[in-house]
C-alpha cells in the first residue's frame, strides 16, 4: 500500500512527513480540524506513506453493510457514543495488550462545526500513559503528517489551550466546519 500511497499522494499534491522519534511505538493520535469524509481518505493514504499501523475510532453507526467489512480492513473501531461505555478504559488497555499501538482520535468528534472539544482523547492518552502525538491535514497547504509528539501534563486546561494552539491557521477542507476554539 506504501507505493499507491506514495503515487497517490504525489499525484494530488499532499506532501505528507513524519516529525515523530522512531522509537515512539505506542501513542493517541488527533487530526484536526476534522471537516470532511476526505480526512479519512487523505488520512489513510497518509498512515500506508509513513508505514504507520494506526487504529481509528469511528462511530459505530458508520460500520453497516458493506461499508462496516471495510473500515474494519482499514483499522477501523467502531464506537458507541451514545452511552457511558467505559471507552476509555478499554481502549487504555489496548495499549498494555500491544507492544505497538497508534489509536488516531478526531478531537471534534464530527465534521461539522463545534466550540468544544471531546476529552476522550486526553483521557485514554493519560490512563494509558502514552504521548499524544498532533497530527495534521493542511488542506490549504496539502501538507499534513505526524508533526508533534505532546506528553499529557494532567493539567487538563493548559493541555488542551497548548495543543489546541498548535492547530491554529491550521485549515481543513471545509474551512467554515473547522474553526480552532482556544479555551
Amino acid at each position: 500500500m506504501k507505493a499507491i500511497s506514495d503515487l497517490l499522494l504525489k499525484l494530488t499534491g499532499w506532501k505528507i512527513d513524519n516529525e515523530i522519534p522512531e522509537e515512539i511505538k505506542k501513542a493517541v493520535i488527533i487530526v484536526a480540524p476534522h471537516s470532511s469524509y476526505w480526512d479519512f481518505v487523505i488520512g489513510k493514504f497518509g498512515f500506508w506513506h509513513l508505514e504507520v499501523d494506526s487504529r481509528l475510532l469511528i462511530k459505530k453507526e458508520a460500520f453497516f453493510w458493506p461499508l462496516g467489512k471495510l473500515l474494519r480492513s482499514l483499522g477501523g473501531m467502531p464506537v458507541n457514543r451514545s452511552k457511558a461505555n467505559r471507552l476509555t478504559d478499554t481502549v487504555a488497555r489496548m495499549f498494555e495488550e500491544h507492544d505497538s499501538l497508534f489509536i488516531t482520535i478526531t478531537p471534534e468528534g464530527t465534521r461539522s462545526l463545534v466550540k468544544e472539544w471531546k476529552l476522550g482523547f486526553y483521557y485514554i492518552a493519560t490512563t494509558a500513559n502514552v504521548p499524544i502525538v498532533l497530527g495534521v491535514l493542511d488542506y490549504k497547504n496539502k501538507t499534513g503528517g505526524m508533526k508533534k509528539l505532546f506528553y499529557p501534563t494532567g493539567d487538563v486546561e493548559a493541555d488542551l489551550r497548548e495543543i489546541q494552539s498548535f492547530y491554529i491557521g491550521i485549515e481543513g477542507k471545509n474551512p467554515d466546519r473547522s474553526k480552532i476554539f482556544v479555551n
